[in-house]
């Protein structure tokens, strides 16, 4: 099985920047993808970004592309997030997630394993 832990959350105004990291351990060597997701307050979580393990492939949804970026380190088996022009409707708990299907996918359901979540807060 794969663990995942997610850190890097945190409090920035509006307008700055912060880096999510997902440190992945266990068995990865099945993981055809890695994805984050936020949830807001009384809301369903939502696909922010996905990135394909072996070929760095990757997917955004519309309301953050251009302004969050998803990259990996194989070799240190670490997923990032990092977000630029932060908004208050940024604020949410982040899920790293791993995918063992094939291709991309924007559903819950097509993860397999999650972390526990990481608090990101934009509020001046």
């Amino acid at each position: 099985q794969v663990q995942l832990v997610e850190s890097g959350g945190g409090l920035v105004q509006p307008g700055g920047s912060l880096r999510l990291s997902c440190a992945a351990s266990g068995r990865t060597s099945n993981v055809y993808n890695w994805g984050w997701f936020r949830q807001a307050p009384g809301k369903e979580r939502e696909f922010v970004a996905a990135i394909t393990w072996s070929t760095g492939n990757t997917d955004y949804a519309d309301s953050v592309k251009g302004r969050f970026t998803i990259s990996r380190d194989n070799a240190k088996n670490m997923v990032y997030l990092q977000m630029n022009s932060l908004r208050p409707e940024d604020t949410a708990v982040y899920y790293c997630a791993a995918r063992y299907g094939v291709g991309f996918s924007r559903k819950q359901d097509g993860y397999g394993r999650w972390g526990q979540g990481t608090q990101v807060t934009v509020s001046s």
